[in-house]
């Protein structure tokens, strides 16, 4: 069995300052070059704290579904070594783009314009589920986003630029007859939306389901005191991607064919009822093709 590395940079202004474990230090580049036995070192760059997709543990290990999967995805590829570093989001990005990490994974959705920087694999390997989060004592009336439009379809606004935006858009335009009330925000963010929610300002924020249970559900979360009063149902999943430098096809390639394998035998599922308690999968769209509308 390959002995695995995992490492955290330390990150300032989105440029890794520390160590990998590959002696790669003062920004520079890691080492891809083959071992002494013929493997190939690939470095894979992640979220730290964007629990629980991809972290660093308290022991300093990287962990989350995401980093799983990639290390079984490892585990099969005998010609790789897979060395797993936590950064930062800018970081990840410019490294990816540059060569500096062949692999990086965040819960990156399929975009057009990032098709232009990085090599999408054609097998995705999770997915972000939106939905909305609305005080419960509507859920007798809020079972969807057809019922929440009927309800009142009152939703915080949302930033334009911010993806969350498009798949409202998305849904409005294929429903004209249940219109979700969709407001451009100047914020792309809003740590007040759960508060509007209670307070009856808007009738449901458009959520991501983990941030619901991170923020609500989890004991020691901004709003689980409140916890009894806001409920929450689930829209669609949208895939996620590992992104891969752009001379990196063929470890892509590699990718994909050892993803089937663990599709196939059942890993996948087991590793989303470990970190998330359900399917990641069950909620995308069925027949869902890379590049299909959110």
């Amino acid at each position: 069995m390959k002995k695995k590395l995992f490492a955290l940079a330390f990150v300032s202004a989105g440029v890794a300052l520390g160590a990998t474990g590959c002696g790669n230090k003062n920004n520079r580049e890691v080492d891809v070059k083959n071992s002494e036995d013929g493997v190939r070192k690939i470095t894979v760059a992640h979220s730290q704290a964007y629990a629980p997709y991809d972290y660093i543990d308290e022991n300093g290990v990287s962990d989350g579904y995401e980093v799983a999967v990639l290390k079984a995805i490892d585990e099969l590829l005998s010609e790789y070594e897979f060395e797993f570093v936590g950064t930062n989001d800018d970081d990840l990005l410019i490294g990816v783009e540059s060569g500096r990490y062949q692999i990086g994974t965040k819960g990156v959705w399929w975009t057009a314009a990032r098709t232009e920087s990085y090599v999408f694999p054609e097998h995705y390997i999770g997915s972000s589920i939106t939905g909305l989060t609305f005080k419960t004592e509507y859920a007798d009336w809020i079972k969807d986003m057809e019922s929440f439009a009927g309800f009142s379809g009152r939703l915080v606004p949302l930033a334009p630029q911010n993806a969350q935006y498009t798949i409202v858009e998305n849904y409005n335009k294929t429903h004209p007859d249940a219109q979700v009330e969709l407001i451009a925000a100047e914020q792309f963010s809003n740590s007040d939306s759960y508060q509007w929610v209670l307070e009856g300002r808007y009738d449901a924020v458009f959520d991501i389901k983990t941030s619901y249970e991170n923020n609500v559900v989890r004991e020691g979360g901004e709003y689980h005191d409140y916890a009894a009063q806001l409920s929450y149902v689930a829209y669609k999943a949208i895939p996620t991607w590992p992104l891969f430098n752009r001379k990196e096809q063929e470890l892509a390639d590699a990718y994909d064919k050892a993803w089937e394998t663990l599709y196939e035998d059942g890993t996948l599922e087991a590793l989303q009822q470990e970190y998330f308690g359900y399917s990641l999968f069950e909620y995308i769209p069925e027949g869902y093709q890379k590049g299909d509308d959110v």
